[in-house]
């Protein structure tokens, strides 16, 4: 039988985006049908792998160096749909690797990112079938890597990654997706709204799953979620945040009124 966490890492190391995808709905569907192991005391080794695995293309450059995506032009609307595949492409990894690199954490926690990992591969199919409508597919668009980073700064800490990446890095799309969608509303584009609907609805969900593990790490050591997240996003380099914020949806996935005000939010 195949077992969940190991079967994550070889899938997060796989380079071909169709059969990262197509490999990771089989393990969901297999696992909920119970023909899939957990260890989560496993330790496992990534050494002689590439993590992630990814394909050739898109290139990767610095954020200031990805061109910027003007809705006027069918090409300026496919680089701004591109950099979303791209995000859920980059988000897709690392809910596999949330599975794979921690031991030791409740059973629950591996099911809600292989949850995660699931919806990610939908969202990127989904936005790179519409690309492909368009003329465009996923690989066409210089980006950049800013999400994967973060991953990488936090594979030492646990609650680091889920202070800093679902809450953090993930809980900006809260705030951009309605800003996207609202402009393919005005161009009638109506795929990509409701894509972008169904991505808004799933995110919101994904960013209460870090909050939620991120509170049960403080709970367990005692921590104030308050100062040890300030804490935690010095000493590993978060951006700072800025609005606009989308404070009904930051609400839904699990932010306190506390941590709202801090934002500068309400």
């Amino acid at each position: 039988m195949l077992e969940l966490r190991a079967t994550s890492l070889a899938i997060l190391a796989s380079v071909d985006y169709q059969t990262k995808v197509s490999q990771l709905l089989h393990l969901f569907d297999e696992y909920q049908q119970q023909q899939v192991t957990l260890d989560i005391s496993g330790v496992l080794d990534s050494q002689d792998l590439t993590l992630p695995g990814r394909p050739a293309k898109p290139e990767l450059v610095l954020p200031k160096l990805v061109p910027k995506r003007r809705m006027d032009t069918p090409e300026g609307r496919a680089g701004l749909l591109h950099s979303l595949a791209h995000i859920e492409f980059n988000a897709m990894n690392l809910a596999l690797d949330a599975i794979w690199r921690f031991p030791n954490m409740p059973q629950q926690y591996y099911e809600d990112w292989l949850k995660v990992a699931k919806e990610e591969a939908y969202h990127f199919s989904l936005v790179n079938e519409h690309l492909k409508s368009l003329g465009f597919t996923y690989g066409d668009f210089p980006a950049h890597n800013s999400l994967w980073e973060m991953v990488e700064r936090t594979t030492d800490s646990v609650i680091a990654r889920m202070a800093l990446v679902p809450r953090t890095m993930e809980a900006r799309g809260l705030d951009a997706v309605p800003m996207i969608r609202d402009r393919f509303k005005q161009i009638k584009e109506t795929r990509a709204v409701e894509i972008l609907e169904i991505i808004l609805n799933d995110e919101i969900g994904h960013v209460l799953i870090g909050n939620r593990w991120f509170n049960f790490l403080c709970t367990q050591d005692h921590l104030s979620p308050i100062a040890t997240y300030r804490e935690l996003a010095e000493k590993y380099r978060a951006p700072v945040l800025r609005g606009p914020f989308n404070i009904e949806a930051r609400q839904r996935a699990g932010f306190t009124s506390e941590e709202l005000t801090l934002l500068g939010a309400s």
